[in-house]
């Protein structure tokens, strides 16, 4: 057993890509933190609403997500808050929740809780894709319970030393840990360095209860880039990121899969509980 640190902040995204919500504990089952990711929006053609195609769903980062209150299962959800860019305030068990959201991001969608069998996105590639599009339809959710909206992982973690690491090569940007949208921030001792690349293929003590299984490294996206709040759009944060941290290997790619732009690690959950902040972070 090696030390990983401490849970410095534990984040919640009740509808996907929105802005979350800061908790001080969370419970973590099967299916990631309680909560997480429990809504997203479909479009009228299918596809899911993601700020990864930042030019038609944009106003998703002007938006915040919050539960009414902790979910006491993963099966009985209370309903979300959600914040418009405007200041008003819609519910998700709203009845006119889905016109006041689809006035509100200029684009028809609806709020889903299950997502289809083959739920697919759209990702704006920022120096084009690999075949040369700027647009391509993404698949997601290949790593996590069927149903559900997380991209691949149910829980992400991010160090502070990574975040340390980008701030020094950078220093004219800020990687603020929100550009990343982890559940857990875990604050790390010693040098800067992208400390949890060697935690993939390990499990991960959290607290007294929760064990994770370090599974992949999470590459990022133009989200990275867009602003939120106070921060600015920057394309230079997933450019360092593209020059200083490419990762081979994880479950999702085998072996010899490179992800060309990593920023913290994806998880499976093996054994839930509860996690509050500051609890310790150890390497099994």
């Amino acid at each position: 057993m090696t030390a990983g640190g401490s849970v410095r902040t534990i984040w919640r995204y009740p509808v996907k890509s929105m802005l979350g919500e800061e908790l001080d504990l969370s419970e973590v089952g099967e299916r990631g933190l309680a909560g997480d990711r429990a809504w997203a929006l479909v479009a009228d053609d299918g596809k899911i609403a993601s700020a990864k195609n930042p030019r038609k769903w944009g106003k998703l980062f002007d938006c915040r997500a919050e539960l009414d209150e902790s979910p006491r299962s993963p099966d009985a959800l209370p309903a979300a808050r959600i914040t418009l860019p405007d200041g008003r305030i819609v519910r998700t068990d709203d009845a006119d929740a889905n016109r006041v959201l689809s006035d509100a991001l200029g684009r028809e969608a609806a709020l889903r809780t299950v997502a289809p069998e083959a739920p697919v996105l759209e990702e704006l590639w920022l120096d084009g894709s690999p075949d040369g599009r700027a647009v391509t339809d993404e698949t997601f959710a290949k790593g996590s319970p069927a149903g559900t909206f997380f991209d691949y992982g149910v829980v992400h973690l991010v160090t502070t030393a990574t975040v340390a690491r980008l701030s020094e090569l950078a220093p004219e940007s800020r990687f603020d840990p929100r550009r990343f949208r982890p559940n857990f921030l875990v604050a790390t001792e010693g040098p800067a360095g992208f400390v949890e690349n060697a935690w993939i293929g390990r499990t991960v003590a959290v607290g007294e209860e929760v064990r994770l299984a370090i599974t992949d490294p999470c590459g990022r996206c133009v989200m990275t880039t867009l602003p939120q709040e106070d921060l600015p759009a920057d394309a230079a944060v997933l450019r360092t990121a593209a020059r200083h941290n490419q990762v081979v290997g994880g479950e999702a790619r085998g072996a010899e899969g490179v992800y060309p732009a990593s920023v913290g690690v994806y998880a499976r959950v093996v054994r839930g509980g509860t996690v509050r902040r500051g609890d310790p972070v150890q390497v099994l």
